[in-house]
């Protein structure tokens, strides 16, 4: 299934099987003909710098960035890859000839596509293409959390408890987006109600 056809502002290609012992059984039709982007999803967060996080939102919190990859982010462009650098800032692991086969990591997303999927380390601007579209960081948690669908208010900790990105990058990244859950069981729910009407 690809996500964004129930409503997921990100390109999320996901495996589903559906299986019952009453007979056939099919997902609903997709519920969005357009892709939801990352601008529709993330753009009315307040700006937060790398390292920092909003008063009012504990998840609302940006990694922070070395001095070089300050540097390479404001570099970077939406939708490009660390080739389009100055030689200077490309990693030296890039530079050789088994580096060069890998141009995902250190993007920019851009305001009218969906995201990029959500992965574990997606708090980190050199682990996918999880920069911001604007803003010289890599995406807040709370972005990623809105990326994967999840309620903006989703807590992911008590309020007593510090935030702390490896747990709840783990959390976010694993998740099955929240609205493909829903469609799923809402499949199901359906399945269900036609068994009954025989």
């Amino acid at each position: 299934m690809q996500c964004a056809q129930y409503g997921v502002p990100q390109r999320r290609r996901r495996m589903v099987l559906l299986a019952s012992l009453h007979g056939p059984i099919r997902m609903i039709e997709p519920t969005h003909s357009k892709p939801r982007t990352v601008e529709q999803a993330i753009r009315r967060l307040p700006p937060v710098a790398a390292g920092e996080r909003t008063p009012r939102d504990r998840l609302h919190v940006a990694s922070s960035l070395t001095d070089k990859n300050l540097e390479r982010i404001r570099a970077s462009r939406p939708g490009g890859t660390w080739r389009d650098w100055p030689r200077h800032l490309v990693a030296d692991c890039h530079k050789e000839d088994t580096g060069r086969t890998y141009p995902s990591v250190y993007g920019r997303m851009k305001w009218e596509e969906p995201a990029p999927t959500m992965t574990t380390q997606c708090y980190g601007y050199g682990n996918g293409r999880f920069g911001h579209p604007e803003q010289d960081r890599a995406i807040t948690l709370r972005e990623a959390a809105i990326l994967q669908s999840f309620p903006r208010s989703y807590a992911f900790v008590e309020p007593r408890r510090s935030v702390q990105f490896s747990p709840i990058g783990r959390m976010i990244g694993n998740a099955v987006p929240v609205r493909l859950g829903r469609a799923i069981g809402r499949s199901i729910l359906r399945h269900l109600s036609e068994v009954d009407s025989r």
